[in-house]
């Protein structure tokens, strides 16, 4: 909950403070519910009070117990049940919503009118009928005495659609090219329509005729036509069975009584945007009127402002709950904004602990604004050449200084110094200039003939005042005299260890220069003795470094892996060629293969010296005579292992031992039991 005071009048605007996204864990939302004291401080009054993209209507059925709300994107209707303070259902739409009407008294029966010249009806399980207009609708009314729908858009004619009938009737023809607004007063059921041509035209709907027709666009005496054109009607409402009230697309709103034809009152916001949205209130005469960038809340006895409500994004919709200070507004912003202010009436009785709430919220201090006040200083007034008005209304004496209006500031600003913007860019363009440009006068120190690189860096940083003290001991240090003398301290570029080092010295540099360069584009600002956490920094202040430290890690261990390779390559080219082995398909000269990768590897063997009639006796055994006629068969056995061979030969005989032992059990019967008789 925020609490702001503008003009004497305290304002809590219930929809301050931070939303948690819905997929937090609950361990984190405690976390931050902890650290962050505007998420701790703030007052959630109806839950999923919002929209995916933004609002754009807002209205509350007739007996108070259901708030109905439309949206984008997807298009939708969303209703909330007060008396749970949460949603109790949502419907996804296939057009967006102009505007829509509540027919019952609960939120059973529902016209909607869309951007497609679609009009729906909706009942309390969904869509109940479809049906299409002419023309693109701006608005629409219901009138409960004829079952009369009113639809005006971009067409001269009003279509009007029975729903006892299930028909469209005769339209209602005017002399307008469009028409923007229509109204039905409750007390006696006139039809009131507001057109592009800056009057309103009352019709009788029992009769079907014009009654009268008010031209709205001559009391706006102030506007010049040539520069806003000719203004429309652009909001419309009544208040009892005589008042009504018009708001125009130059910002101006004009109360009239319908007897006459003359206004009781031409209130202007001052802003030239038109005005969305004019309430009176129920119980006090003050008038809630909306544009775009603000709600202002006046007296419409005298137009006497009695307080104000601004935004950052523009407002759509305004809606104020009967006998209460509590309203909400629809804006170009997912949340839907909720405010209470309690000198115009009591928390409604769903929310009666609000009146709890804002008494023990009266001893904090409030925010002091004051709408359209400058505070200047006795100095500053002097500078302005307003000296003379001290004394005058035009000036409120206030502490140390002075409040005046700003619009007088500004003129005598402009008129005091009115080259002083010129004289700003010129200053900050030549400091720039300055910043980029090398200095004229360049010292040239004597460097040493030992690592000159490393002392220019050194004399460099002498202008840092965090390394000053550390560059001068170096550079001054008997310790360190040899480094700079000294031949066998020179740094080596080509050695392996700095080739592998200087990527992540040259990425550090890098980095330095960035932040550098990113410092210098901003002046610094002061930060506050105590800041606040930030949530949303919490949420996504970690990924975001993780990203941007990968990123510089992939980088220079890119170019470690490339430099690594390249110095493993050169060392391969430098070393001596060896004799390579040969390989499985490739056979050397005066050698034969032996079989299997065991023949490969035994190429290798020392060779035998032995004797040729020597390795024919061992081999003697293998060669045999078939017959007389000298035919030789001769058989081989490829040479295995000798463990192998003991291995096969202990396993025959273990296994011959066993069957030695090995004693049969044939000769053993089986034993029978036979049952005992009970005696």
């Amino acid at each position: 909950m925020q609490v702001s005071e503008i003009d004497n009048v305290k304002i809590y605007n219930l929809s301050a403070g931070k939303s948690l996204p819905e997929w937090l864990s609950e361990r984190k939302r405690r976390a931050m519910l902890k650290k962050n004291i505007d998420i701790r401080r703030r007052i959630e009054l109806i839950q999923d009070f919002s929209m995916p993209g933004l609002s754009s209507t807002i209205k509350l059925s007739a007996d108070g117990q259901y708030i109905l709300a439309t949206g984008i994107y997807k298009p939708r209707l969303k209703c909330y049940e007060v008396s749970n303070l949460s949603l109790k259902f949502e419907r996804c739409l296939d057009s967006e919503v102009v505007t829509f009407e509540v027919l019952s008294d609960d939120y059973s029966k529902v016209i909607l009118l869309q951007y497609d010249r679609y009009v729906e009806f909706h009942v309390a399980h969904g869509r109940h009928y479809r049906l299409r207009v002419p023309r693109f609708g701006r608005d629409l009314a219901y009138h409960k005495q004829t079952c009369d729908t009113y639809v005006v858009g971009a067409s001269s004619d009003v279509y009007r659609l029975n729903l006892e009938v299930g028909q469209f009737m005769a339209p209602l023809s005017t002399n307008a090219s469009s028409i923007n607004k229509c109204v039905i007063n409750s007390e006696h059921g006139l039809v009131v329509l507001g057109t592009h041509e800056g009057q309103l035209e009352a019709w009788d709907p029992r009769s079907r005729t014009r009654q009268g027709i008010l031209d709205c666009a001559v009391h706006c005496a102030d506007v010049d036509d040539r520069i806003h054109g000719m203004p429309s009607i652009s909001a419309l409402t009544c208040h009892g069975g005589l008042l009504l009230g018009a708001g125009t697309s130059t910002g101006h709103i004009i109360l009239y009584d319908i007897r006459s034809s003359k206004p009781l009152i031409v209130k202007d916001h001052m802003n030239d945007l038109p005005i969305k949205d004019i309430v009176f209130h129920k119980t006090m005469d003050y008038v809630y009127s909306m544009d775009s960038s603000i709600l202002k809340i006046w007296d419409r006895n005298n137009a006497k402002q009695f307080t104000s409500i601004e935004s950052p994004n523009d407002l759509n919709n305004l809606c104020v709950v009967p006998g209460s200070g509590l309203l909400f507004m629809a804006q170009e912003d997912p949340k839907m904004l909720s405010y209470y202010i309690p000198a115009l009436g009591p928390a409604p009785r769903w929310c009666a602990f609000l009146d709890n709430l804002t008494e023990e919220l009266e001893s904090t201090s409030a925010q002091d604004i004051y709408d359209d006040y400058k505070f200047v200083t006795r100095q500053e007034l002097d500078t302005l050449g307003l000296g003379h008005l001290l004394g005058t209304n035009l000036l409120r004496a206030y502490m140390h200084g002075y409040f005046m209006d700003v619009r007088l500031y500004k003129k005598a600003k402009s008129i005091s110094d009115p080259f002083a913007f010129e004289e700003f860019k010129r200053r900050r363009i030549r400091e720039r200039l300055e910043q980029e440009r090398p200095s004229r006068l360049q010292l040239k120190a004597n460097l040493p003939s030992v690592n000159r690189e490393l002392a220019a860096k050194l004399m460099s940083s002498d202008q840092d005042k965090k390394n000053k003290n550390k560059s001068n001991t170096l550079l001054t240090d008997d310790r360190f005299k040899a480094l700079f003398a000294n031949p066998d301290f020179e740094v080596d570029k080509t050695t392996e260890e700095y080739r592998l080092l200087n990527p992540v010295l040259s990425n550090m540099k890098l980095s330095k220069a960035a932040k550098k360069s990113a410092l210098e584009q901003f002046e610094p600002v002061e930060e506050p003795n105590e800041p606040m956490p930030n949530s949303d920094d919490e949420l996504f202040n970690d990924s975001n470094d993780n990203d941007s430290s990968s990123d510089d890690e992939h980088t220079w261990t890119q170019k470690m892996k490339n430099e690594h390779q390249l110095i493993k390559k050169q060392q391969e080219e430098s070393a001596p060629k060896e004799t390579s082995r040969p390989k499985f398909y490739e056979l050397k000269a005066g050698q034969d293969f032996q079989g299997g990768m065991r023949g490969i590897r035994k190429i290798h063997r020392r060779v035998d010296k032995s004797s040729l009639g020597d390795r024919l006796k061992r081999e003697s055994n293998n060669i045999k005579f078939l017959g007389s006629v000298g035919n030789r068969e001769m058989t081989f056995r490829m040479n295995k292992d000798r463990r192998e061979q003991e291995r096969k030969e202990h396993n025959r005989k273990h296994q011959e031992d066993r069957k030695k032992v090995h004693r049969p059990t044939n000769h053993l019967a089986r034993p029978r039991f036979k049952p005992q008789r009970r005696r």
